[in-house]
């Protein structure tokens, strides 16, 4: 089941789509990335949530992946200013950044513990991709700094996807996946090695160039799935009952369309609104890396898994590998192909303190582009267990 509710935090109101389970011990929390997007929009309508919209624009139909199957999981738009999330004071929306989201999400959180007793006690994730690479380990590390307070949140572990986690290693992955997957010519790639210094990042005015120059070479594509159709039918098929069906390069606006009718928002809870994916907000505060951050957790016990759908561009596979280099972990389990259907839903690398597994054939959202794959590797993390070698 699935009702919405709304939290005050002083004068913000947060809204929150929670997807229940019928028998699961835990929950987990789903946030997105941009910043400013919203877990309603992509989490629950588009990746992992019971329904997802049909072409119409105006009905939905069930996504048999999805992960309430597994886990409650809340979708929290944050911070003020993002999707249905609003403020009566102004001021919330002149200083956005990712402290600011990390304070909000937790008073959010404990609020809603008090709330809904019933869920205090379970063993509770974070999971989220894109620029949730900061948001979920800054949200977590502010959950165990203050877990003295009354309200205890028994925080097990986070699970972040395509995660945008250090800004040189995360841009340099960018440039070596163009390059790899023949996105970009040899001769801007060489340039690219030549004048940009991701070890410290200073970047000169030829790597800017150079950089320009290989986005400009990869032509109009989808990024977020280098090997995805891109969105041009102007008449889309019918509505069809049933399970998920291929990806729809045009979800995105089918989403936009059943999100801003005037019924789906009253049955919300919802704050009349032009609801959009995305806000337009100017970001204040944003550290160049998380590896720290991730670090500290890694040190508190907490599980941490990364994972990476590996047709993505934007901030793909290689980004993640870089990044989880850079902690200088030792192996634990040797790499190896984890199954799914009979077939490779992706690798995994075993680190002291962090899994990392990838899922073939996954995009930016990995549950948007491979459902099946992609809640085998989330119920794994769940019950602490390496996804499955046969």
């Amino acid at each position: 089941g699935a009702t919405a509710t709304s939290t005050w935090l002083g004068g913000v109101k947060c809204e929150l789509l929670p997807s229940t389970s019928w028998d699961s011990p835990s929950t987990q929390t789903k946030l997105s990335g941009g910043p400013g997007c919203s877990s309603l929009g992509y989490g629950a309508m588009e990746e992992l949530g019971p329904f997802r919209v049909n072409s119409d624009g105006k009905t939905l139909y069930r996504n048999e992946y999805a992960w309430n199957n597994v886990a409650n999981v809340l979708f929290l738009e944050t911070p003020a200013g993002v999707g249905f999330s609003y403020s009566n004071t102004s001021s919330d929306y002149s200083n956005p950044g990712d402290n600011n989201t990390a304070e909000d999400s937790y008073t959010f959180l404990v609020n809603w513990f008090e709330r809904f007793p019933q869920y205090k006690n379970r063993d509770f994730f974070i999971t989220g991709e894109s620029y949730a690479g900061h948001y979920v380990p800054q949200l977590a590390y502010t959950i165990l700094s203050k877990n003295t307070s009354k309200t205890i949140i028994n925080l097990k572990g986070i699970a972040i996807g395509n995660a945008w986690i250090d800004d040189n290693l995360c841009t340099k992955g960018m440039f070596d996946f163009f390059w790899t997957h023949a996105l970009n010519s040899d001769e801007t790639n060489a340039a690219i090695n030549k004048y940009c210094d991701f070890a410290t990042g200073q970047l000169s005015t030829s790597c800017d160039q150079y950089q320009t120059q290989g986005v400009r070479e990869y032509g109009q594509i989808d990024l977020y799935n280098v090997y995805a159709p891109l969105c041009k039918s102007s008449a889309p098929p019918p509505p069809t009952a049933g399970v998920i069906r291929e990806y729809d390069p045009c979800s995105d606006k089918y989403v936009n369309s059943y999100l801003n009718l005037a019924e789906v928002q009253a049955a919300l809870h919802a704050k009349h609104t032009n609801w959009s994916t995305c806000s337009d907000l100017t970001w204040t505060d944003s550290p160049s890396t998380v590896l720290p951050t991730i670090q500290q957790l890694i040190a508190s016990g907490i599980r941490v898994w990364i994972y990476s759908g590996d047709t993505d561009g934007r901030v793909p596979v290689t980004s993640s590998r870089y990044s989880i280099n850079a902690l200088n972990l030792p192996v634990e389990t040797a790499w190896y192909p984890w199954y799914a259907d009979g077939e490779v839903g992706g690798y995994v690398l075993g680190y002291k303190g962090v899994i990392f597994t990838t899922v073939r054939g996954a995009g930016h959202l990995v549950p948007t582009y491979q459902p099946q794959r992609a809640l085998i590797m989330i119920s794994s993390f769940l019950e602490g267990k390496l996804p499955p070698s046969s």
